[in-house]
């Protein structure tokens, strides 16, 4: 999985609020990008949670795969 998918995986599973997984969709998406989410600093520490866990590999490919297969969207 490529980074944009597990880190929106790892932001929906740890959001506290709906508004929260609404963003993490929209990043899967392309409809808000990963610099967007730097510039909001509400944002930002579930950011870096989420990219430190990226970088840890401590992500199950399963679910995140799971994840994309429900929520993203594909034109045709």
């Amino acid at each position: 999985m490529d980074k944009v998918t597990c880190i929106a995986f790892i932001l929906y599973q740890s959001a506290e609020t709906k508004e929260k997984q609404e963003l993490a969709i929209q990043l899967l998406n392309g409809d808000i990008s990963l610099r967007d989410f730097k510039k909001s600093s509400a944002l930002l520490p579930d950011l870096t949670s989420a990219e430190v866990l990226f970088k840890k590999r401590d992500v199950d490919l399963n679910l995140v795969q799971e994840f994309a297969a429900k929520f993203l969207l594909v034109e045709a």
